[in-house]
């Protein structure tokens, strides 16, 4: 199968979304509690604190190539996305078939799920009242990365 050429977009295309630390930002340690918290059977609480972590070291792998973007729109309802959501999205993942991508289609954004296959490639909605977006030869496609992190805005 002959795919379209994909490319990978460069910071200097992005225009509204800077990583930078504010000027007297500080990183908060977080309680990591010893207990686990079950998602079957209820386990007996307990309250001691196994050691202190730092989010931003376990969710921000490549800091000079993530960034932040905000979701507009429904189209990604299903995939627990929605209107005002913040995305976190790092450029150095490998955008593979399922990922969730940024991307910019013919000069627009869009978040979507990458689908790859022997039919080709398109970006898929999570929305049953969106169509998905075929990639063909035609169009210009920009990869802005992947979405590796969604905070809810409530």
């Amino acid at each position: 199968m002959n795919y379209p050429m994909l490319t990978r977009c460069q910071y200097s295309e992005i225009r509204r979304a800077h990583v930078y630390l504010e000027q007297g930002s500080k990183t908060y340690a977080l309680p990591l509690y010893a207990s686990r918290v079950s998602a079957g059977y209820p386990m007996p609480a307990d309250d001691t604190i196994d050691r202190t972590i730092y989010l931003d070291r376990y969710l921000i792998k490549h800091p000079s190539s993530t960034f932040v973007v905000i979701a507009s729109g429904d189209s990604m309802l299903n995939a627990g996305i929605q209107s005002g959501d913040w995305l976190v999205v790092d450029k150095e993942v490998t955008p593979t078939h399922g990922r969730i991508v940024v991307a910019a289609v013919d000069g627009e954004l869009t978040v979507k799920r990458l689908s790859i296959n022997d039919e080709g490639m398109q970006l898929l909605p999570e929305n049953p009242a969106y169509r998905p977006i075929p990639i063909t030869p035609e169009q210009h496609v920009v990869l802005w990365g992947v979405v590796i992190l969604v905070i809810a805005k409530s």
